[in-house]
């Protein structure tokens, strides 16, 4: 409050005469920020000094103990927060008169800022600090070797596939491929599989429609005929892919294999065309000199037909466990393509003549690396497959 005196004795100034009251004799002037005027300090503006003064060092005090940046948070709450104690103690100001207000409010604020820098900055530390460990737990030696990634490699099956692609595509044959879900006309009939063969039963083939009109393909063989519908002679095509039939799984069956069908319609085709490709062929897959045997058999959609073995390459033909003491390994299935075959997509047999083959790839690969289970093709095993 201001206190106004008249004039007094000395020199024409107000003096200064101490008031008796609450306050006592003795009084500390304090200074208006917004009068800009001085004034005497009460026991409550002392008072609310003193406390500011009192969360400020103690607030101070636990921050310096904190260890975690949630105990500086939980601080922050405590004093800062809408009710912290700070917050709390402002609320009593309205007990202040207007010239006192200002001057708390003015002490307040330095306390807010001080303990709000002093937040951050220990907040901060601890984030350098947490960094700092975690900096060095992590420590790398870039002078240390590295550990070289293993690196994936092809499947046998695939290496397999991928020689007799390269092998025919080097005399000149295209690949064609074709659906897995096949049409039974396709399938079986156009290549003179009569309706009472043995491997249209339900038995041998997965059907899908209740009529057997619908099927997996057990074989690749209905590309040839797709390929002729298409094209016209000259043709000489090659068509990988998976096939389906009911085999129980062992150690030379599955239900699931792959098959390459090769297929050649040309004018003048002979049974002398189909020997020097299928040499060509083992010599390819097996080496110069290997020698090959070719015995009658029979397949609905070639005329003459024949199976084609080659010599073993463990005993060169003496007999050992290998071949089943034969010296012979069976390798594949050709013929010359049925007449009936030919006409049926169009084709004047007077004209053209062709020849075909087929050929399971999983035989062929365990041949090629001496593989005796044929499951393991199929396993996925990491401990067979790193092998290759």
């Amino acid at each position: 409050m201001n206190i106004h005196v008249k004039r007094g004795w000395y020199r024409g100034r107000p003096a200064f005469r101490p008031r008796l009251g609450r306050e006592g004799f003795f009084a500390v002037l304090a200074y208006c920020p917004r009068c800009h005027k001085d004034f005497l300090e009460t026991k409550e503006l002392q008072g609310m000094k003193e406390k500011l003064e009192h969360i400020r060092q103690e607030a101070l005090a636990a921050l310096a103990e904190t260890k975690a940046a949630a105990d500086v948070e939980t601080l922050r709450v405590k004093y800062l927060g809408k009710k912290g104690e700070l917050t709390a103690l402002l609320k009593q100001m309205g007990k202040l008169s207007p010239e006192e207000r200002p001057v708390i409010g003015q002490v307040a604020n330095e306390v807010r800022e001080a303990l709000s820098s002093a937040l951050e900055a220990r907040k901060q530390s601890i984030a350098d600090a947490l960094l700092n460990q975690r900096l060095a737990a992590e420590a790398v030696d870039v002078t240390i070797p590295g550990t070289r990634p293993d690196l994936g490699h092809k499947h046998p099956m695939s290496i397999a596939l991928d020689e007799l692609k390269e092998i025919f595509i080097g005399m000149g044959f295209q690949i064609a491929e074709g659906p897995e879900v096949e049409l039974a006309d396709y399938n079986f009939t156009k290549l003179n599989t009569l309706e009472n063969h043995p491997a249209r039963e339900w038995t041998d083939t997965f059907y899908i429609e209740e009529d057997s009109s619908l099927l997996l393909r057990t074989q690749t063989s209905p590309m040839q005929v797709r390929t002729m519908e298409r094209q016209k002679p000259p043709i000489r095509v090659i068509a990988p892919g998976r096939v389906y039939r009911k085999d129980e799984v062992d150690a030379t069956h599955s239900p699931m294999f792959h098959q390459v069908e090769g297929l050649v319609v040309d004018k003048g085709i002979t049974m002398a065309d189909l020997k020097g490709t299928l040499n060509a062929l083992v010599e390819a897959l097996y080496g110069k000199g290997s020698k090959t045997r070719f015995r009658p058999h029979h397949f609905p959609f070639t005329e003459p037909s024949c199976e084609v073995d080659v010599q073993c390459h463990a005993c060169g033909g003496e007999g050992c466990r290998i071949c089943k003491g034969e010296g012979w390994i069976e390798l594949l299935g050709a013929g010359m393509v049925h007449p009936k075959v030919l006409q049926g997509v169009g084709i004047d047999t007077d004209i053209y003549s062709g020849f075909a083959f087929g050929i399971g790839v999983e035989r062929m690969a365990m041949r090629r690396f001496n593989i005796t289970d044929l499951r393991l093709i199929f396993e996925n095993d990491l401990r067979f497959l790193s092998q290759f």
